[in-house]
């Protein structure tokens, strides 16, 4: 294989290595004559929710350090851990320690590891080679790289369906689903050990629900009108027909997959003026939107496994794809994955292969290469570990046309501690990962009063969730501080967001409590006075002074109703002079990529001459042409909605039900 990345290195250690890794680091019976270990630093890998790095150093007769690499796994779980775990491990002084509570995949992973490096500090195993910073940064700009190749000879067993679905995530799972429904073979493959989260709500135009509520249906030509406008021309606009003439039938497969396993469980359907902004004719916003929300008594995923597995259909977990395969006519035949033993697995899928494997947020060479921009101003990565951009380089592989323009989904909720800047961070063991700890902080969203580290207001607060996020670009750290007063819990009421947004409103509780989180955590602050809050904040000296004069002068456009200076909506303003006074400094939560190969509105994908790839289908986030430049975080579900659409579509177009 060529051009292998630092994270497709880690998989595995280099058994050809053996003998010159054991006798360069002297592993002799003489050496080890003197203590349990032979002294030095061992590094392994194990596979939790993506893989685990462990690296312990040794003395004679002890373990003296352990540093886990656990960027991979979930922030709020495994990466969580990492601390508990790392002290456990020197506690012991082995690798048999308790796990820690909900994270279970993380902890044996790093158990496994851990002992990989004690039996490789005993000289029992061979050294395992792990790749370096310096390998990474060998050639960053290539991330695309060539296929791997894979010999006859190294294919251990091959397996016959008529469709195979690559992810089992929010797309493939829906994919998986229906066409089981239908009495469709099917094989669904992910390379993890578990499905990904599941993305609860979504949106779909004019469902049986919807209607129900007495809501007029969707004005479809203001919505092509509005999403031109948000891709300055550039998106597919058939493929929105898609979703729209489509939708309400996903929505109907969804309601009786409900019916089926959970009947007590009613839909919830969020349209009219609850889901828009007030006063459209001011804010120029006029998107509709309908959205369906199932509560959280059951995992949609798991649902859509068990309707899998109950048809007499198969997820393969732990199973990689590697790469596509094509016959001589060019069409996708299957595709080559790798076995959990590391031996190759050669699916043939009859009808073809649908890749719904997510973006590429958590590939760090594909995010600078792709998206710096968007890269550079992002302080979280709350994306799914297994999104490294798997689909998207196999079918660039073959010669599918992929979108120019990256369209990442940025929620302005990535708060940080002063001082901290946007971008990637690198780590000891080299691995790059955003510098906040927390993503979703809910009440960044809201349009009050956005400083730069200079103590100045730079852009208008009123806007997509993206919108401060990029203006911060063009400031100091790429980072803004977000500053209001005690009237906040009246002025959310009158801001009325809408989307995920507006959980502030109507959680008042729940967001202070998280903002009183936040102080403890040295990450927000609430100060009596404007000039404490600026220390607080770090402001000093001349950046002090121009913070109190930007706050006077925010007052005075408030008291007036009018933004003078950046043409924020009247009624976003809000006076700051009512103790406490609280502020916090934010950055991008990054939740996903939008930018992939391009397909049709039959959710085939497509070739650099835009004729379609037979054989090979793509839905979701590794999918492009849908949104482009951004997500136009106006119409809340629609990119999940958009997702299981195009996965039944490919269902459908495969099995010529269409």
């Amino acid at each position: 294989m060529k051009n292998l990345s630092r994270r497709d290195f880690l998989k595995g250690s280099v058994a050809g290595a053996a003998g010159l890794a054991l006798a360069s680091l002297g592993f002799h019976d003489s050496a080890r004559a003197a203590g349990l270990y032979t002294p030095g630093t061992y590094s392994a890998t194990a596979t939790g929710i993506n893989t685990v790095l462990v690296t312990m150093t040794f003395s004679e007769d002890a373990i003296t350090d352990v540093v886990l690499d656990v960027s991979g796994e979930t922030a709020s779980i495994g990466q969580a851990a990492a601390e508990e775990l790392r002290e456990a491990l020197m506690n012991s002084q082995s690798a048999e320690i308790d796990g820690v509570a909900g994270a279970t995949m993380t902890s044996n992973a790093v158990k496994e590891a851990a002992a990989k490096c004690i039996a490789q500090a005993k000289g029992e195993i061979p050294v395992e080679v792990i790749g370096t910073a310096e390998d990474e940064e060998a050639a960053p700009a290539d991330w695309l790289g060539t296929a791997p190749e894979v010999a006859e000879a190294d294919i251990a067993e091959t397996i016959e369906t008529d469709f195979l679905v690559v992810g089992a995530g929010n797309g493939g799972l829906c994919a998986g689903a229906y066409a089981t429904s239908k009495g469709y073979k099917t094989l669904v493959i992910e390379k993890g050990t578990t499905h990904a989260r599941v993305r609860g709500w979504y949106g779909a135009c004019d469902s049986e629900d919807m209607l129900a509520s007495g809501e007029a249906p969707m004005d479809r030509a203001a919505m092509r009108r509005e999403l031109k406008k948000f891709s300055s021309g550039k998106t597919n606009l058939k493929t929105f027909s898609t979703w729209f003439n489509e939708s309400a039938d996903m929505h109907k497969f969804v309601k009786e997959c409900y019916a089926k396993y959970f009947p007590d469980m009613q839909v919830a359907v969020t349209a009219g003026d609850e889901s828009h902004w007030p006063q459209p004719e001011t804010t120029g916003y006029f998107f509709p939107a309908e959205e369906h929300f199932w509560g959280f008594g059951a995992d949609r995923n798991d649902m859509f496994q068990q309707v899998i597995e109950d048809g007499g259909n198969q997820i393969l977990f732990s199973t990689p794809m590697v790469k596509l395969e094509q016959d001589e006519s060019g069409r996708v035949t299957g595709v080559i994955a790798q076995k959990e033993d590391g031996s190759y697995l050669r699916i043939n899928a009859k009808n073809g292969v649908l890749l719904a494997t997510g973006g590429y947020p958590r590939n760090p060479v594909m995010m600078e290469a792709l998206d710096p921009m968007g890269t550079a101003v992002t302080t979280y990565d709350n994306s799914w570990p297994g999104d490294t951009g798997d689909g998207i380089k196999a079918a660039k592989w073959i010669g599918a046309a992929m979108q120019a323009e990256p369209a990442p989904m940025l929620f302005d909720r990535g708060i940080v501690a002063p001082g901290v800047d946007a971008g990637f961070v690198t780590s000891a063991t080299g691995d790059k990962y955003f510098p906040a700890t927390e993503g979703q902080f809910n009440i960044g969203s809201q349009p009050f009063l956005k400083v730069n580290r200079k103590g100045e207001r730079f852009a208008c607060e009123s806007g997509t969730y993206d919108q401060m996020s990029y203006a911060a670009f063009n400031q100091p750290g790429h980072v803004y501080a977000s500053v209001y007063d005690d009237n906040w819990r009246e002025d959310v009421q009158v801001f009325h967001t809408i989307g995920c947004s507006a959980g502030t409103r109507n959680g008042i509780e729940g967001a202070d409590k998280m903002f009183q989180g936040q102080i403890e955590k040295g990450n927000a602050f609430e100060a009596d006075t404007l000039e404490e809050l600026a220390d607080k904040l770090g402001f000093e000296g001349e950046a002090k002074e121009t913070f109190l004069a930007t706050v006077a002068r925010y007052n005075e456009l408030a008291e007036k109703g009018e933004d003078e200076d950046f043409g924020k909506l009247p009624y976003h303003l809000s006076k700051i002079e009512k103790a406490p006074f609280r502020g916090f400094w934010m950055g991008a939560c990054l939740l996903t990529t939008e930018q992939g190969i391009l397909i049709n509105e039959k959710a085939q994908a497509i070739d650099e001459n835009r004729e379609p790839i037979p054989g090979l289908f793509v839905t979701g986030d590794c999918s492009g042409g849908f949104f482009v430049n951004n997500y136009p975080c106006l119409m809340a579900g629609i990119a999940m909605g958009r997702t299981m659409t195009f996965a039944i579509k490919a269902v459908k177009v495969a099995f010529g039900e269409e």
